[in-house]
Parts: structure tokens; C-alpha cells; sequence
């Protein structure tokens, strides 16, 4: 072959190249363009159906078939033509993610994803008692709590748990802390970090809220557990790839289930008092004092 033909062969593959990123181009800006306009679609039609519901943003790409519509702090979920509004979570089958739950700790960090049935029950039935049905359409699926709410005394027995189940790290000789905690949530990665430099026995009992059961299939199966269980919080990757039997995390979820804990963390003192959510070290010191002997 002559370097003129090498030239004209290297300038068809060039053209071709070009042609090739422009097509794509132009399909991804068709594609944004088409997204984009579905979402003005559906902001037309809610502002007309649901006039009092101020919209704060669309989203129709990330879940196929559903665009994801925020409203203030609130979360809810239309299909393309405006028609059908769902509230409730969404979650992904393969990831194991509660899509609803990420979402509302994204929009506001500084809330708790907990007690989901009761706030929207709550929300639900105020907007039927005063005849608002309008406001129906954006009571949140998963309401945020607040983690300054007032807290009840509730007491939790964890004499039917079994010894499965559990990773237990810090001072052997401490006082026992057990923790409800999800390997996702923001707020329990927090509360293990004071609880490190209080120098108690914790307990750790993993539940997945935030659709995390595959990363506590990991950890538990993992040689360390405590230490795979700090990685974990750490955003680390783990190394492991381990099977191990897991009815124990399995007895957790079912516990977890059976006494409605449904957000994270659930901290349970050694005489069985038990507080949902963080809480900073000046607090649960002074609130462990009160369960010893």
C-alpha cells in the first residue's frame, strides 16, 4: 500500500469518527432535549391539577417511567402524562436501595428518614379532616423527622434476639450499648464515632432502612467484623468477598419489623430504654448514668 492510499485510508476513518461523535451528540442532546420537555409537560399539568402545590423541581430520568417530583421537602411521584401520583418509597430490586429514603437524606441532611407509615398516616389524614384533597399530593412518602423531637420513654426487650447477628466493638469491660444502625446512614456513622471516645461495649445490630443489606452481608461475613464494620462507615472499599450464614442480620430485620423500628439509629441502654436518632456525648452520657444499677 502507497502512503497516498494510507492517507486516504487514514482520512475515511477520520471522517467516519467524526460522523460517528456527531450522531451521538446530536442524540444526546435530542434525548436531553425530549427529557427536558416531559418535565415541562408534567410541571404544566400538576400546576394546573394541583394549583396549591408549589413544585420545586422534576426529575423524569432517573426512574423509567416515573418522574420524581420535589415540593418543598416534600417527595411524591407522577407518571409522564400527569395523570397518576404515587406516594410511597421507591426502591431498586437489583441495587437494594430504598430510592425514596436516599432521596429525602439528600434534599435535607440534617433530618432523620424514620416512623414512615405514622407521618404519612398523620399528613394523609389532617389533608382529609380539612377537605384539602389538593394537599393529599404532597404529603411525603417517608416524612423527615427532626432530630430534636421529643422522645418518650419506651423500653425495648432484647431478650428474644439471638447471640447471631450482632458485631461487638469497643471496651470489653464498658458499659453495653446496643444499636439498631444502617451501614448507609449518615447519622449512625456519627453516633459510632461518639460512642468510640465514650469507651463503651457496643453491640451493633444492623438493619437495612436505606436498602443496605448487601454491605451488612459483607461486613458481617467478613474476618473483622468491627473492623470491616468502621471500613464500611468510612466509605471504604471492603476487601472480602465472603459467604457466611447471616440469620442472624435476618433475625434483626424481623425484630427490627416485629417493634416498628423503621429508622436508624435505635440506641437500646442495658435496662432496655431505648431513644430513635442521634444524640450528641454530653447527652448519652448523662442519659447512661441513668441505667446503671
Amino acid at each position: 500500500m502507497s502512503a497516498i492510499d494510507r492517507l486516504r485510508r487514514a482520512a475515511r476513518s477520520s471522517r467516519m469518527a467524526i460522523a460517528t461523535l456527531l450522531g451521538l451528540g446530536i442524540a444526546g442532546i435530542a434525548l436531553a432535549a425530549d427529557t427536558n420537555g416531559l418535565e415541562d409537560q408534567v410541571r404544566g399539568l400538576l400546576e394546573r391539577r394541583l394549583p396549591r402545590t408549589q413544585i420545586t423541581a422534576i426529575d423524569c430520568q432517573k426512574i423509567a417511567g416515573l418522574c420524581e417530583v420535589t415540593a418543598g421537602s416534600n417527595l411524591f411521584y407522577v407518571d409522564g402524562g400527569g395523570r397518576y401520583l404515587v406516594i410511597g418509597r421507591v426502591y431498586d430490586m437489583q441495587t437494594r436501595q430504598d430510592i425514596t429514603a436516599a432521596r429525602l437524606l439528600e434534599m435535607n441532611p440534617d433530618m432523620l428518614v424514620g416512623a414512615a407509615a405514622l407521618a404519612n398516616a398523620a399528613a394523609n389524614a389532617g389533608a382529609l379532616e380539612t377537605g384539602e384533597a389538593e394537599e393529599l399530593a404532597a404529603a411525603p412518602p417517608a416524612r423527615a423527622e427532626r432530630v430534636t423531637r421529643p422522645v418518650r420513654p419506651v423500653r425495648l426487650s432484647l431478650a428474644e434476639l439471638p447471640k447471631d447477628g450482632a458485631i461487638v466493638w469497643g471496651n470489653p469491660a464498658g458499659q453495653t450499648v446496643t444499636v439498631f444502625t444502617d451501614l448507609r446512614c449518615g447519622y449512625c456513622r456519627a453516633l459510632t464515632s461518639v460512642l468510640k471516645d465514650m469507651h463503651v461495649r457496643v453491640v451493633e445490630r444492623p438493619i437495612s432502612v436505606l436498602g443496605s443489606r448487601d454491605l451488612a452481608d459483607r461486613v458481617y461475613c467478613a474476618r473483622d467484623r468491627a473492623a470491616a464494620l468502621h471500613a464500611a462507615y468510612a466509605g471504604e472499599a471492603l476487601k472480602n468477598r465472603a459467604s457466611c450464614d447471616t440469620s442472624g442480620l435476618d433475625a434483626n430485620e424481623a425484630f427490627a419489623h416485629r417493634h416498628g423500628l423503621r429508622g436508624t439509629p435505635v440506641i437500646v441502654r442495658e435496662d432496655g430504654a431505648m431513644l430513635e436518632g442521634y444524640r450528641p456525648r454530653a447527652f448519652l452520657e448523662e442519659w447512661l448514668q441513668g441505667g446503671r444499677s
